[in-house]
């Protein structure tokens, strides 16, 4: 890759996205293709063709899907498919004919099994069942790795695809219907302090261990592998470590300086009991994860207040 190659990063305006573009910038990439929905709807292939057959761009990298946490999941399923196929399709497609050199596809770990062994290897993906509560959106992501390595394999496409585990970060989804476990839990526990509630309510047990990774390590591990990764296996991308859900609660906690109790909701779902991914391929390649979970999170606390909170 050349810092004047042209790459297009699809979502740039989502959590993911925008994390991707800034550290591009940050590297010197001064060719980066930005389309809003309004100007691209990555829904409608007509709309990608155009774009592709006009801008020629050399890379690509789909950060682009309908996103969401359980209750978003389990609500919306048929979106959750149909949407993300749509999306990643129209561009996986578009990219093959137009001449894109190098494309990357963020899928997302929920592609592996409930119950697959821990940590998750990428030589897990489809040995079992998956976890029924996000089942549309993994299928949609397995799909998505299995059309770019079937264009690797057939056309000799240098598509390649990554495994994020679960992200947050400055610019995430706070909805507390719609967002996922740490920014939920972040913006539960903040409305808590202000209101002065004697505690707050979590879904579930608080048991379920989870694995949670700074977007900007995430978007920094994407630049990495668009300059020196080229197989079309997938690769999982963490942080290499885990806590409960009730450990994080408790960070959170400390964070905003909440000192209420926290009451678990067992009727609530809990999902995958575990998920925390081997990263030792992408390690073995030269990269590990740099950001602490605490600082993130006070990095993300920081930006709620700032960006969100005051406007709520």
């Amino acid at each position: 890759m050349k810092n004047t190659d042209s790459i297009f990063v699809a979502g740039h305006r989502g959590l993911v996205g925008g994390a991707i573009v800034r550290e591009l910038q940050s590297a010197g990439y001064t060719n980066l293709l930005l389309k809003t929905r309004a100007e691209v709807d990555l829904i409608d292939p007509l709309a990608v063709r155009s774009f592709f057959e006009q801008a020629r761009p050399q890379a690509v990298i789909i950060a682009a899907a309908k996103v969401g946490g359980i209750k978003a999941n389990s609500d919306f399923p048929v979106e959750f498919l149909l949407q993300n196929l749509q999306i990643q399709n129209n561009l996986i497609a578009a990219a093959a004919d137009f001449g894109t050199a190098k494309l990357l596809f963020l899928g997302s770990s929920c592609i592996y099994p409930k119950f697959a062994p821990q940590p998750i290897s990428e030589d897990s993906l489809l040995t079992s069942a998956l976890e029924q509560t996000n089942e549309p959106y993994a299928i949609a992501k397995i799909a998505g790795i299995k059309l770019c390595q079937a264009y690797a394999r057939q056309y000799q496409r240098n598509f390649c695809s990554a495994m994020p585990t679960n992200l947050y970060g400055p610019g995430d989804n706070f909805d507390l219907h719609q967002s996922h476990v740490l920014p939920a839990l972040l913006r539960k526990i903040h409305q808590a302090k202000v209101q002065g509630d004697a505690t707050v309510p979590i879904w579930g047990t608080g048991t379920p261990r989870r694995e949670f990774l700074h977007v900007d390590d995430l978007a920094n591990a994407c630049r990495f592998l668009l300059e020196n990764y080229d197989s079309p296996e997938i690769v999982n991308i963490g942080s290499g470590t885990d806590v409960t859900i009730r450990e994080l609660a408790e960070l959170i906690c400390e964070v905003v300086g909440y000192e209420g109790g926290m009451t678990f909701d067992p009727s609530q779902p809990d999902g995958t009991p575990r998920k925390l991914l081997d990263v030792s391929r992408l390690k073995s390649l030269g990269w590990t994860a740099r950001i602490p979970l605490r600082e993130g999170i006070e990095q993300t606390y920081a930006w709620y207040l700032r960006e969100f909170a005051s406007k709520v």
